[in-house]
């Protein structure tokens, strides 16, 4: 599982522990919120998973960070090459633990932002990670994507109905102990949260005047 300190990582972590044992990996890159971090482990722990594995990668920077750079019309929170990378390190701990499956949280809003979450970029690299290790190919490992027919409305809804406790969850892009309620990640969990029609519980223990419309 790869497990952000998000509402879809964790939305997904807790609908496959349902039919699945569960190991967790989760990457820490340059820039990245501590507090995300702090998310994911008490998710992971929350959802009893048998192993957590964090993967540092300090020269890894999102768009916004990196000076000089071009990437058109993608936001200042794009990754180069991000899903590659993510998952080739998850498929090298799955081979290790001969798992059955690679399983990403990612939403159908995503599609509509970044070209590494659609269907057939994960069919190309499920096909590339089986044609590089004989032990992935002889698993016959896939890559899960629950959530990848649902809205980021529809995933929290989801998430309430399996009661993870998305108080723990982080959407801010900005280090500090309360989120900043200003950046594209609290906006972005703001508006899912009034369209889902729920208060986020995270939002009524650090600012829940924002929940108003």
């Amino acid at each position: 599982m790869l497990l952000s300190g998000g509402i879809d990582s964790a939305t997904a972590l807790y609908l496959t522990r349902t039919t699945h044992a569960v190991r967790a990996i989760t990457f820490e890159y340059h820039g990245m919120a501590k507090q995300e971090l702090r998310a994911a482990r008490e998710l992971a722990a929350s959802a009893e998973v048998l192993e957590h594995r964090f993967v540092r990668l300090p020269d890894l920077k999102e768009a916004g960070d990196i000076a000089g750079a071009r990437f058109g019309e993608l936001p200042p929170t794009y990754i180069p090459l991000r899903n590659s990378i993510f998952y080739s390190y998850a498929a090298s701990f799955g081979e290790e633990v001969r798992a059955s499956m690679l399983v990403g949280g990612h939403n159908r809003d995503d599609e509509k932002v970044f070209h590494d979450v659609g269907t057939s970029f994960f069919r190309n690299l499920e096909a590339a990670l089986r044609a590089g290790s004989p032990i992935l190919r002889e698993i016959g490992i896939t890559i899960y994507r629950p959530l990848r027919t649902r809205s980021k409305p529809e995933v929290i809804k989801l998430a309430a109905s399996l009661q993870v406790p998305l108080g723990l969850t982080w959407s801010c892009h900005r280090d500090g102990s309360e989120p900043c309620w200003h950046c594209e990640g609290c906006l972005a969990r703001r508006r899912a949260f009034i369209a889902a029609g729920m208060l986020d519980p995270l939002a009524l223990k650090t600012g829940g005047k924002l929940l108003k419309r």
